[in-house]
């Protein structure tokens, strides 16, 4: 039987509770767990994420994902940006401190769901910016055993504003995105980049991908708008010990949309679903 328990509370560094999903078919047997780390502009629930959770869970593993505490959800409504004053509040730092604190709380003692998980066998994904923060947190942390990356960018610094709109940032100390599904305008403070500067090295995705030794799993799409297939094949490049696996055709959220209203995963998400399923288990 399946288990899943969505919106589980956790208590974050920041402030802020992290919500988060677990999938897993309940028996005696310990789970290699997998933790998802969801993109900018992203939550645990978008999409198709709950149908890749299944997939994950009934081939065995007991699968997490979660909201990022600054991600701008909130617990009563944990899909799209309610919170846009979080969101702007948001760095990569309080991503990384939100990912070790749902690993340390899947790996304690007293976790719920002790008997399930093998806290031994910990594998990461991230989607877009999600994979640079899954990247940086693999070089960090030895409890990681595998890393996939799925449409994941090479570099923050790059995707800063630039020329005169740097300087209206810096001048005004927010900038504002548009959601093109919510029309929302969303905000960066300026200290989303003074966090990213006081933080370089670490931040540095180049830094960190040349560091990992464990298996790397690096999926883009041919036909990425978003990150383009470029900047998988550059941590292909940087990553050691890494396997480049393109989906011909694909775009950055492999044929998904949300809402998601399929009982099934499209193509190319099924495809990297089963391929990362695959790359896991061996």
């Amino acid at each position: 039987m399946m288990t899943r328990t969505k919106n589980i509370q956790i208590k974050g560094k920041h402030q802020k509770p992290i919500l988060v999903d677990v999938f897993f078919e309940e028996n005696e047997k310990e789970k290699p767990i997998v933790v998802f780390c969801h993109g900018y502009k992203g939550f645990k629930d978008w999409g198709a994420w709950d149908l890749v959770a299944q997939a994950f869970a009934k081939a065995g593993f007991f699968f997490i994902k979660f909201n990022f505490s600054y991600n701008g959800g909130t617990p009563e409504q944990p899909i799209d940006f309610p919170d846009l004053e979080a969101f702007g509040n948001n760095t990569f730092i309080k991503e990384l401190n939100d990912l070790a604190t749902v690993i340390d709380w899947v790996t304690s003692n007293d976790f719920l769901y002790r008997d399930q998980v093998n806290p031994s066998n910990i594998s990461l994904i991230g989607h877009s910016r999600g994979g640079g923060i899954a990247i940086i947190k693999a070089a960090e942390d030895s409890r990681i055993t595998k890393l996939i990356t799925w449409a994941s960018v090479s570099d923050y610094k790059n995707r800063f504003p630039k020329g005169a709109v740097f300087e209206r940032w810096k001048k005004e100390g927010v900038y504002f995105i548009e959601n093109g599904r919510t029309k929302q305008q969303m905000p960066h403070y300026f200290s989303f980049y003074t966090s990213f500067i006081e933080n370089e090295d670490r931040l540095t995705i180049a830094n960190a991908t040349k560091q990992i030794n464990i298996p790397h799993l690096i999926i883009h799409g041919t036909n990425d708008p978003t990150v383009l297939v470029q900047e998988g094949e550059q941590v292909h490049d940087w990553s050691r010990n890494s396997e480049l696996f393109l989906v011909e055709g694909a775009n950055h959220v492999f044929g998904a949309k949300h809402p998601w209203e399929d009982s099934n995963l499209p193509k190319d998400l099924a495809i990297i679903t089963q391929k990362t399923i695959k790359f896991v288990i061996v």
